[in-house]
């Protein structure tokens, strides 16, 4: 079995964390995660206060194994969500869109690991300095918000510039990935895409067949001239947004085109107005199965690949 310091240091099977996507990781599939040998993220995004304590507090009655909560720095109510996980004493917190630095003692205290997800070595090292347990570098490949490092190149720079653990995220969705991310230097692995198709997952039905429907040239990155850059699969709404870019369309109305987009997506199943957000891997999501039997897959996998890693040695 794959153990490694990630595993010890979150009291887990595997050394795997499920993506905070936002308004789509909730309580089932964290939970479902977490079961699973893994440990399962609940997205603050919406910054809906009430909404994430009954997440979190549904997350406890479905599971006894860590779970943690993702937190989007640049969002709504980020001092309350803040002290909320630190009062819940969840086993992780991972953060997202700048430094958590001003947080980090307090969710210390609480007995919490801290994980921030960085698109580069700078932020990297950055974190490691603000009191970081590990870090997440996660690349270009990714759905929702991306860097432009893609992960092949990232992983290995960060793992040479830090010393705290590292858990790679982008683009990996089996067993081949993680095999891949342990040799660049990572000592665990982020999946959020291959999630999608868990039985355990609550976007709509539409939403799900696009992923299991979707192949390599798939998805479009979209948001660059807001400096947001944001990855996801081709549709009606990614289209149009990626065609006014170009256009003399102000900033203000560009930003407005993507209001309600992702609820369209997630929720509402809406082909037309949805924003469906997915990484490059989603061409090779081609099947449902429940979070467990996903997690014992690819750790299986993994692990044959690396004990036969040999044959390649002469």
């Amino acid at each position: 079995m794959i153990t490694t310091p990630i595993s010890e240091m979150l009291g887990i099977k595997y050394p795997l964390i499920q993506g905070g996507m936002a308004h789509i990781s909730d309580a089932k599939l964290a939970a479902a995660v977490s079961n699973g040998g893994g440990i399962g993220l609940i997205s603050a995004a919406n910054g809906n206060l009430k909404w994430i304590e009954e997440q979190i507090d549904m997350a406890f009655d479905l599971t006894d194994k860590p779970f943690g909560v993702n937190i989007m720095l640049m969002g709504e109510n980020i001092d309350e969500i803040a002290a909320l996980v630190a009062r819940k004493k969840v086993a992780l917190v991972t953060t997202g869109a700048g430094n958590p630095e001003k947080y980090i003692p307090m969710w210390k205290e609480a007995g919490i690991k801290v994980f921030p997800v960085v698109p580069s070595v700078a932020l990297a090292k950055l974190v490691e300095r603000s009191g970081a347990d590990g870090v997440i570098p996660e690349g270009g490949e990714s759905g929702g918000h991306v860097g432009d490092m893609t992960t092949m190149a990232l992983i290995p720079q960060v793992c040479d510039a830090v010393s705290i653990p590292v858990v790679a995220a982008g683009g990996i969705a089996d067993g081949r990935g993680v095999a891949a991310a342990f040799m660049l230097g990572a000592q665990g692995v982020q999946l959020g895409t291959r999630f999608l198709a868990a039985t355990e997952c609550s976007i709509s039905r539409t939403y799900k067949d696009k992923v299991l429907k979707a192949n390599d040239t798939s998805t479009i990155v979209t948001g660059k001239r807001l400096g947001h850059p944001v990855r996801s699969l081709k549709s009606p709404f990614s289209r149009a947004y990626a065609k006014a870019e170009y256009t003399s369309i102000s900033d203000e109305e560009l930003e407005n085109m993507a209001v309600g987009s992702l609820r369209a997506a997630v929720v509402d199943g809406d082909e037309k107005k949805g924003c469906f957000l997915a990484g490059q891997i989603a061409g090779m999501v081609n099947k449902e199965q429940s979070a467990g039997e996903m997690i014992e897959e690819i750790f299986s996998r993994a692990e044959s690949i690396l004990n036969g890693g040999a044959k390649w040695v002469k």
